[in-house]
């Protein structure tokens, strides 16, 4: 079913980007136009998205990106790089 008539977005994408990180509708509009033409699927978009538990808001918080197509070069947890990197860390 088609969320956005403007642009072609089925609701099939929309849960897509919601998979890969994306929480609002400026997220779900950035990945695909959605919502960026008459904005009649603002509303719907919204819906789909839901009120609930957005796993990368931490990072939306912290001022990093939270779509993996706005990652410039991975993100390791420090805990993941070895001594050397806590090391360094530390200092």
């Amino acid at each position: 079913m088609y969320v956005c008539s403007c642009f072609g977005v089925t609701e099939k994408q929309v849960k897509q980007h919601a998979d890969a990180g994306a929480c609002t509708p400026r997220q779900i509009a950035s990945a695909c136009k959605a919502g960026t033409d008459c904005g009649s699927c603002v509303r719907r978009i919204q819906a789909i998205l839901g009120r609930g538990n957005c796993p990368r808001r931490e990072l939306v918080d912290q001022g990093m990106p939270a779509l993996a197509t706005e990652l410039v070069e991975p993100v390791v947890p420090v805990a993941e790089l070895g001594e050397a990197a806590r090391l360094r860390e530390a200092a």
